[in-house]
């Protein structure tokens, strides 16, 4: 079982699993994740990120992309302290808030500007989902693991571009009504429910080797 087409391929090419074996089972966020309900306010307009801080999620060229913007947009980032090189965060624009609950980051999405998930490799991209369902404008990584969590609704930007990231950011304020509506549809296709039944489905099957 995979959460995503991209980790099936993965799986087969690296692994050497028969494609027939592999069961995709794509994730959905939680009922936490909604668009009605309080948004969270930071006293100024904000970008939104939800991540690890380690290398692979790639935030030190969020902050990069940041510095490009205006100066009345803040930089917000969720998430623990990883392991690696650590983003450097000593700007007086950017808050970084910590691990929090999935209610306090359903607010958090709700109130934010758009959501930014610049990371360099996923097995599926779980935060780009929870955004779109809380009626969040969403810029992602354009790496194709990000592809089917992003859908046609994210604005898709070169994870080692700074300008392209914050020209991506600029896009999306920009179709902001258009990318939540979007988003709000997309997110749609992905249930919980779905999930069991493929698990199901792969159990029986196995059963019947």
């Amino acid at each position: 079982f995979v959460n995503s087409a991209y980790t099936g391929r993965d799986v087969v090419e690296t692994l050497g699993v028969p494609e027939e074996r592999v069961h995709v089972a794509r994730p959905a966020p939680k009922d936490a994740f909604r668009p009605d309900g309080a948004a969270a306010d930071l006293g100024a307009p904000y970008v939104l990120t939800v991540a690890t801080l380690e290398p692979r999620k790639n935030l030190q060229t969020l902050v990069e992309a940041h510095r490009l913007l205006g100066p009345e947009l803040l930089l917000a980032i969720v998430g623990a302290e990883g392991w690696g090189e650590q983003p450097l965060l000593d700007d007086a624009r950017i808050r970084r808030l910590g691990f929090v609950s999935d209610e306090e980051l359903a607010r958090l999405y709700r109130g934010a500007t758009v959501a930014v998930y610049p990371s360099r490799f996923e097995g599926f991209g779980i935060p780009v989902v929870e955004a779109m369902a809380c009626g969040c404008a969403v810029v992602s990584s354009s790496h194709p693991s990000l592809d089917e969590a992003s859908g046609e609704p994210a604005v898709r930007a070169d994870p080692d571009d700074p300008a392209g990231l914050a020209a991506g950011i600029e896009q999306a304020i920009a179709e902001r009504e258009r990318l939540v509506a979007a988003g709000l549809e997309h997110v749609r296709k992905f249930s919980w429910q779905a999930v069991g039944e493929i698990f199901l489905r792969g159990y029986e099957e196995a059963a019947r080797r």
